[in-house]
């Protein structure tokens, strides 16, 4: 899946794959070897692949990087040929929800082993390494994580005499509660934010869909996902967010920066949306975490960012491999969250963000991520996405029950590929 959260943040990337220690452009050198690796546009930045490039051929004087950089848009059907056979690279950055999708092709590295012998795979975050598992074979290797917080006015909050971020649901409704007055909105929400609303529902023990003995069904009918959409209600109900539109309609970013909305959900990366359109804004966001159901945890989130794999029929699958080691250890993940603000691919590297009050907020959320349900056919679902206008059915005083059962029977075809 196309990672979206990321769209507006992020520097953009020469699209020239980079040349490096004096080799010749195609040439690997005398005895040495290439290993080509596919990135995706807009998720590092140039400088940080200089850096990354000039330092891991320094360390391995026989290999060259060549790094070739992909657009989102058609990237499914280019990355099946690839692995099909198709000027394959050794090593290819995917949407952490895409793995279902190309392991079906039979054409990729089981890469168990190597997670747990060399890549510390039991302190992932489980956002990224569940969808990179499929029938418990592990393809894709956790790159780099974000996922939505809370993003306030501190002066607002400062005017409702809220002196601190609330940690529980309850603290949160009743915090929004005294933003939501005044002519000022507690809570932008768009009626039509299912990303937000899969995280209450996972918070509830349920889910979107699940697999019931090989068939994918629909769950949106189930007790606990019902109750995230009563919650999802209730918050929505404080503000003024449109029930028949989603966050881009109209961008809530702009929504935010006209200066009366107490909070949103979203990225980080939207603060510097809402500081273009509002530069008074700049210094007065703040962050905290979804709020979960008890001070004990955060709230559930959806964990948006990138695997890395590599093709079966890739010439370099050692070498790439050793690429993902270092693009995935420790010092490299330390560099790519202080460059990109990502969150790093483990819970035990959450302290290289600390001091970053936005970054430490999606880290902090993100210890309790989840990925969208892992099918090879869930791209479909979101491509026609049925959970869009359940919401806005219910919103708009639809029997809840009713409306799930709609809407769960056309998840289920979709993934029965009907």
């Amino acid at each position: 899946m196309k990672n979206r959260m990321l769209v507006g943040a992020i520097a953009l990337i020469s699209t020239v794959a980079l040349g490096g220690c004096g080799m010749i452009p195609g040439s690997s050198g005398p005895g040495g070897k290439k290993v080509t690796i596919w990135l995706m546009k807009d998720s590092v930045t140039s400088d940080f692949l200089d850096r990354f490039k000039e330092s891991y051929e320094d360390e391995h004087s026989s290999i060259e990087l060549e790094f070739k950089i992909q657009s989102w848009s058609g990237i499914g059907p280019k990355v099946l040929e690839a692995l099909g056979g198709k000027d394959t690279p050794d090593v290819i950055e995917v949407g952490n929800t895409q793995v279902a999708q190309y392991a079906e092709s039979g054409n990729l590295r089981d890469l168990t082993l190597e997670s747990m012998r060399d890549l510390g795979s039991e302190d992932w975050l489980p956002g990224l390494a569940e969808p990179g598992s499929i029938a418990g074979v592990q393809y894709g290797i956790p790159w780099y994580a974000a996922n939505r917080v809370v993003i306030y006015n501190k002066d607002l909050f400062e005017e409702a005499g809220i002196k601190s971020p609330p940690k529980t649901r309850d603290q949160w409704i009743e915090d929004s509660e005294k933003l939501n007055r005044n002519g000022n909105q507690g809570m932008y929400l768009p009626g039509q934010n299912w990303y937000v609303l899969a995280g209450f529902i996972w918070d509830e023990g349920g889910e979107l869909a699940d697999d019931k003995g090989g068939d994918w069904q629909g769950q949106l009918g189930t007790p606990a996902a019902l109750k995230g959409m009563d919650f999802y209600s209730e918050l929505q109900a404080l503000g003024n967010g449109p029930k028949d539109a989603d966050e881009e309609k109209p961008p809530q970013s702009d929504v935010f920066a006209k200066g009366d909305v107490a909070q949103i959900i979203s990225t980080p990366s939207t603060a510097t949306l809402i500081e273009k359109a509002n530069p008074e804004l700049k210094g007065k966001l703040g962050y905290f975490p979804i709020p979960g159901k008890t001070a004990k945890a955060p709230g559930s989130v959806f964990t948006g960012g990138s695997d890395l794999i590599i093709p079966q029929k890739a010439d370099q699958r050692s070498a790439g491999f050793e690429v993902i080691k270092a693009l995935a250890g420790a010092k490299w993940q330390e560099e790519l969250a202080k460059a990109m603000s990502y969150v790093p691919n483990k819970t035990t590297l959450a302290h290289v963000i600390e001091g970053e009050e936005s970054t430490a907020a999606m880290a902090a959320g993100a210890a309790r991520g989840h990925a969208t349900p892992n099918s090879s056919q869930w791209a479909a679902v979101e491509a026609a996405n049925p959970i869009k206008p359940y919401m806005t059915a219910v919103l708009q005083g639809g029997d809840p029950a009713t409306e799930a059962k709609t809407a769960s029977e056309k998840i289920t075809a979709l993934l029965a590929g009907s």
